[in-house]
Order: structure tokens, then C-alpha cells, then sequence
């Protein structure tokens, strides 16, 4: 089967076209014809050999799929050859690609297949740092930073739908119009102005109760520096690096909140996962959230995804077209 392949560390530029055995259907598993893959910083970082999960060379990245099954292993039940699906897998820049029952998502009619690329792990990460890491309800004031990007343009809609006022950092006016159309109250251009001065401004000195951060070192210690009293920030990317340093005492002042997330702990929750998926998809049906799909890009030009997401030029989600 066609795939995306990498046989050394790096970054773009060792992604390549290659000719990979289809994977084998086994017990417990779905094979999925892939018809479109997500495209996530995760993946970025897999090539490099610096992400959780350590490639196995020669391998194959990508970590969201939607397609079709095309067979179910022994044991799964649910789930039947022909649906419509996502998925949160691995080994998705192909053709084909192996996807646990739990984490395979039958599609709505109502989403095609680049939404439904778009939709896994960008949306629950999301729900969940809104829903589940924090308790977001209506009168809350949330900083969303990479407000225009996949994680951060869900998280702008779904915190706006929950009755917070919003507030997203971008590095472009084109990305702060964007924002705004998406439900934003106030946008801030973090090249332009000092976002946490500004947000102290906009909010009268009070500070925000949320700060949701996958840049980390340029805006870690000035996101504390502009939480109201029993604020939390949660960092759940490293996009600029790893922040500094917490002196736990340095947070007594305002009884502030640090904490980390990551969605794989979810997968662990089976009751959670699912509550995240239903009210995701409710959301969308809904119309309070949508999807944002910056640009669909053929598999076999990965690396130039891959180049545009590292540019910090793109908006919402990158999909790749299998």
C-alpha cells in the first residue's frame, strides 16, 4: 500500500512516499481504508524521535484517520465492515491503518471524511482541557493561546458555548479575524502587543480564571503573572519549548493553579472518552462548534504539511488527502 515513510530521525525533509505492507486485521483490532489522515504537531515530534511514543525505524507517522472499515478482528462486535469512521491511531499516512475499537468513532452523516480527520484529537483535547481538566461554566473569563489553530479554534467555540468570555492570542491580523468570526470577545496579537498586560487591561486587573497554553516557554511565566485569584493554567503542548521552572511558594499569593494534560490519559476512562465524543458531536450538530480545515494537502506531499504547520502559518486543521 502507498504511506508516508521516514527511515532516519528529522524533520520534513525525511519524509518520503513508499510502497508498505498493507497491514493484517487481528483480534481485538479494526483495519481502516483510509481516506483522509489529521495532521498534529505530535507528528512533528514522532519523526524526531521526541515524542512519547518512539519510532520504530523504518516507520510510518500519523496518529488520526477517517475512513472506512474495511474488517473487524475477533472479538470486536460493535463496529461492522463498511461504516463510516475516525479514528486516533497510529500509522495513519497510508492507505490503510489499525485502530483500537475504543478509539474508532462512527461519523454522522453530517461530517465527510477530511471533517472526520479534523475531528479526534484536536476536538477532545478541547472538550477535555475545558470539561474535564477544568470545570468551564458560564461567566468565566478563558485565554486561549494559538487561537487560530486546530486545538485553539475548538477551544474558542466550545468555551463560548459553555457561556465563558473568551479571550485568543494569534501572530497575524489574517488569524485575528478568524478568531473573532469563531466567537472570540477579544483578540490579542501577541507580536504586537504584551498579551498579559492587555489582558490585565481587559479585564479590569482582574486577571482570567483559565489559561489554556500548547506554546510553553514565551508564554508560560507571563500567563501566571495575569490568572485571577484560584486561576488555573494548563499546559498541554511545548510548541516554544519547555517552560521554566514553578516555585510551587509562587503561586500562594493568588492560590493559583498549574497543571498539565494529555488526552491518551482519557483513553483510560472509557466513560469519559465517551462523554467527550457525545457531547463533541452534539456540539457540531448543533452548530455552536465547527470545524476549521486550513488546507487539504495530497499524502504524498506530507512533508510539505508538515513544513506549514512548523511555519506557524496555517490556520485551524491540516488534513491530508489519501
Amino acid at each position: 500500500m502507498n504511506a508516508i515513510q521516514f527511515d532516519t530521525l528529522g524533520g520534513p525533509e525525511v519524509l518520503r512516499p513508499a510502497e508498505v505492507a498493507k497491514p493484517e486485521v487481528r483480534a481485538g483490532m479494526v483495519l481502516i481504508k483510509v481516506r483522509a489522515a489529521g495532521v498534529n504537531f505530535a507528528d512533528t515530534l514522532f519523526t524526531r524521535g521526541q515524542y512519547a511514543i518512539i519510532p520504530r525505524l523504518p516507520d510510518v507517522p500519523g496518529m488520526e484517520a477517517a475512513g472506512d472499515i474495511e474488517a473487524v478482528g475477533e472479538g470486536v462486535e460493535e463496529l461492522k465492515p463498511g461504516m463510516r469512521v475516525a479514528a486516533i491511531a497510529l500509522r495513519c499516512y497510508a492507505e490503510y491503518c489499525l485502530a483500537r475499537p475504543n478509539l474508532t468513532i462512527p461519523l454522522p452523516d453530517s461530517l465527510g471524511y477530511e471533517e472526520g480527520a479534523a475531528f479526534p484529537i484536536q476536538t477532545l483535547t478541547a472538550y477535555h482541557l475545558l470539561h474535564t481538566a477544568h470545570r468551564t461554566a458560564a461567566g468565566d473569563t478563558v485565554l486561549v493561546h494559538a487561537a487560530a489553530g486546530g486545538v485553539g479554534s475548538l477551544a474558542t467555540q466550545i468555551a463560548k458555548a459553555a457561556g465563558a468570555r473568551v479571550i485568543g492570542t494569534v501572530s497575524s491580523s489574517a488569524k485575528a479575524a478568524l478568531v473573532r468570526e469563531l466567537g472570540a470577545d477579544e483578540v490579542i496579537d501577541y507580536r504586537a502587543q504584551d498579551f498579559a498586560a492587555e489582558v490585565m487591561r481587559l479585564t479590569g486587573g482582574r486577571g482570567v480564571d483559565l489559561i489554556l497554553d500548547a506554546v510553553g516557554k514565551p508564554t508560560f511565566g507571563p500567563g501566571l503573572s495575569c490568572l485571577a485569584p484560584f486561576g488555573q493554567l494548563i499546559l498541554y503542548g511545548r510548541a516554544g519549548g519547555t517552560p521554566d521552572p514553578v516555585s510551587p511558594p509562587s503561586l500562594f499569593a493568588k492560590s493559583l493553579t498549574v497543571s498539565a494534560f494529555s488526552l491518551p490519559v482519557v483513553y483510560n476512562f472509557p466513560d469519559l472518552m465517551a462523554r467527550g465524543i457525545v457531547d463533541s458531536l452534539r456540539l457540531l450538530q448543533e452548530r455552536k462548534v465547527r470545524l476549521v480545515i486550513g488546507k487539504t494537502i495530497p499524502l504524498t506531499q506530507a512533508a510539505e504539511a508538515h513544513r506549514l504547520l512548523l511555519s506557524r502559518a496555517s490556520t485551524g486543521k491540516l488534513v491530508l488527502k489519501v
